[in-house]
């Protein structure tokens, strides 16, 4: 890369930031005592430290001061005088300590000031770096014009660092096109679509190509990550009005509330950001999908489920272009802090009989294939303390949804066909959070002291049915959870997590179910169908109930909670049970029933799920307390005044 010792700029006076108006004649503003005209200020510049600047303009004299004002922080202000001027330029240079960010330019003369504008700088290193014999990749990690050693540089295959002086070189046959950087702690890089850019796509061929990377300082050893799990985004079921009116400005609000306690907030999706299946049908696919995510106030990195490949494409390897195309890579890691990240492609798309203008069957495999488990090992070899917290995204999940025994306790197996090769490749860290999505449930796995998995529900809930225009109006996953995005509180090594229901404050972390009024019939339910129709998609819940009993859902449940009730100030007897919810099960299959669908095609039935909770009250009037303790202390509550009603829109 040639070294960079000067840039010039046409600097561009906009419309309402300064003292002109928008017109051909350059004649000053009758209050610009400095007279100064026919200046324009670019977007963004990329030069080296204390490199030249050269201004276009009318003007301006020697000695004239530029005042760049930070704009992140307007207490760092950097001087510089206009050291050579011609009747169309004024030539300065950058000041010591001006680092990369956007500042705010002002010229002053004396007494008289103008402000000129606001311009983003970037400070690049202005290094040749030589070629080495077999290495096609080459390129330097920096920040404010200074390289970063230790960072990971990778193309998806081989894995290296960059030196002390912030330079790296690969061996690449460059098969993925592009090359990334695990973004290290305590640093960001600059989004495109609010899509982090630590990735330059590459030429191809033996030619060696030089990838910088440039990165900003940034203190995120305090930050929040939210994990938004099955989007599927596919201008269907009202689902861009649902997630425009609904689920964005709860996200934003999420985001908006840590930002402004100075933490920093970044969104991981866990895939199925569309449907593969609509991507032609409907005109949505992964192009479309960039429209919603540049509404989200943080940037996003984001992780590709089997809906997010192309279903015109056969094989693994063809399906996954558009998303490498339009999003970025398929899997690579990242760091906030002290947490390393890693984001992994669990999919084999297989989609047997897809070619240009057919959608094949959209089958897959879910397994991590070979390529990208040892580029896995290779990843975490480079992380030396085993203690470093390191968080694991995929779609699919690692662990089926749990069972109870017979004595109650949870059961769990492996549901990833490669997950024993998984979990050997992470078994030498010490704490391991595994985000997982698929299922459009919540649970978790505690498989080890070291090594958890959260499976979270779905963004889209039941795939948008529940909130369809002429549905059940709220917005449920099958497992009862609200649609809604896991929120990860992270302080340096501390992990803290809940669930965020969509339209709910953050402490909803449950809800309860007066069992007496409880029995789902076609007359009430499903008019348009017969309760013989609707049998099998209620099960017991087409009985009534006198027995007094409430049901609990808590849907981000693990065996570290607790689930108390109490009547008139004694305990009642809370158990453990895996049962259906019947709130979905009015929400969506007997909405579906009552549109004409039979119970046994039901495409999103609702499913047993094992965070529910039972107790008998002595009557079926009495008030009851419930109080949900979870893992980390946080105490929810609810005082339940029965008889309660059961409706499509209770809490």
């Amino acid at each position: 890369m040639h070294k960079i010792n000067s840039i010039l700029f046409i600097i561009f006076i906009g419309l309402s930031s300064v003292l002109y108006s928008c017109k051909d004649d350059p004649t000053p503003d009758p209050t610009d005592d400095l007279k100064i005209t026919g200046v324009s200020i670019p977007s963004s510049i990329d030069i080296v430290a204390n490199g030249t600047i050269t201004l276009t303009g009318k003007g301006f004299a020697l000695n004239d001061q530029i005042h760049l004002t930070s704009v992140s922080d307007p207490s760092k202000v950097y001087v510089s005088n206009v050291s050579s001027v011609t009747d169309q330029t004024a030539t300065f240079s950058l000041p010591d300590g001006v680092s990369s960010g956007a500042y705010k330019i002002t010229v002053t003369r004396g007494d008289e000031s103008l402000a000129l504008g606001s311009l983003t700088i970037n400070i690049i290193v202005g290094t040749a770096i030589p070629d080495v014999a077999g290495m096609t990749i080459k390129g330097i990690v920096y920040c404010d014009g200074k390289g970063i050693s230790g960072v990971v540089v990778s193309d998806g295959y081989e894995v290296t660092t960059t030196n002390s002086n912030g330079i790296y070189y690969l061996a690449s046959q460059k098969k993925s096109g592009y090359v990334f950087i695990s973004v290290p702690g305590n640093y960001e890089v600059t989004t495109s679509n609010n899509i982090p850019q630590f990735f330059k796509r590459l030429t191809g061929g033996n030619t060696v190509e030089q990838k910088d990377f440039s990165l900003t300082s940034a203190d995120n050893s305090n930050h929040v990550v939210l994990a938004m799990a099955d989007w599927h985004l596919a201008n269907r079921n009202d689902d861009l009005s649902q997630f425009t009116s609904n689920v964005l400005p709860d996200v934003n609000s999420t985001i908006n509330t840590y930002l402004s306690g100075g933490k920093k907030v970044y969104v991981l999706t866990l895939g199925d950001m569309t449907w593969d299946a609509y991507w032609y049908e409907n005109s949505y696919g992964l192009s479309e999908y960039l429209t919603q995510l540049n509404k989200i106030n943080c940037p996003v990195f984001n992780l590709m489920g089997n809906h997010d490949n192309d279903p015109y494409s056969a094989g693994d390897w063809l399906a996954e272009t558009k998303f490498k195309n339009t999003i970025g890579p398929s899997y690579y890691s990242f760091n906030l802090g002290n947490i390393h990240y890693v984001v992994l492609d669990d999919i084999e798309y297989i989609n047997t009989g897809g070619a240009q203008g057919v959608i094949g069957s959209r089958n897959y495999n879910d397994i991590i294939v070979s390529d990208q488990l040892e580029w896995l090992k290779k990843d975490l070899a480079t992380i030396t303390d085993k203690n470093t917290p390191v968080v694991v995204a995929m779609h699919i999940q690692l662990y089926r949804n749990p069972t109870l025994d017979t004595g109650g306790s949870q059961t769990s197996s492996i549901s990833l066909n490669n997950g024993t090769q998984l979990i050997s490749a992470l078994q030498d860290f010490k704490n391991v959070h595994l985000l997982s999505g698929h299922t459009h449930i919540n649970y978790t796995v505690e498989a080890s002291g070291s090594l958890v998995e959260h499976n979270t529900a779905a963004v889209c809930a039941t795939w948008w049915w529940t909130g369809k225009n002429g549905y059940a109006g709220n917005h449920i996953c099958t497992d009862g959870s609200p649609g809604g995005y896991g929120v990860w509180e992270m302080s340096g090594t501390d992990a803290r997590w809940y669930y965020k229901s969509v339209g709910y404050a953050k402490n909803y972390q449950f809800r309860s179910y007066d069992l007496n009024k409880v029995q789902i019939t076609a007359a009430k339910y499903a008019p348009n169908s017969t309760d013989a129709a609707l049998a099998n998609a209620v099960g017991a819940y087409a009985n009534a109930n006198n027995n007094n009993e409430v049901l609990i859902n808590v849907w981000g449940y693990d065996p570290k909670w607790k689930v108390e009730v109490e009547e008139a100030g004694k305990a009642l007897t809370v158990n453990r049970i895996s049962t259906m919810d019947p709130l979905h099960i009015i929400s969506y299959n007997a909405k579906r029933i009552n549109a004409g669908v039979k119970a046994e095609d039901l495409t999103f039935p609702t499913g047993n799920t094992a965070h529910m909770f039972k107790a008998t009250a002595s009557n079926s009037t009495s008030t009851l307390n419930i109080k949900v303790t979870d893992r980390f202390g946080n105490v929810y509550t609810e005082t339940m005044t029965r008889p309660k009603d059961f409706t499509w829109s209770m809490k």
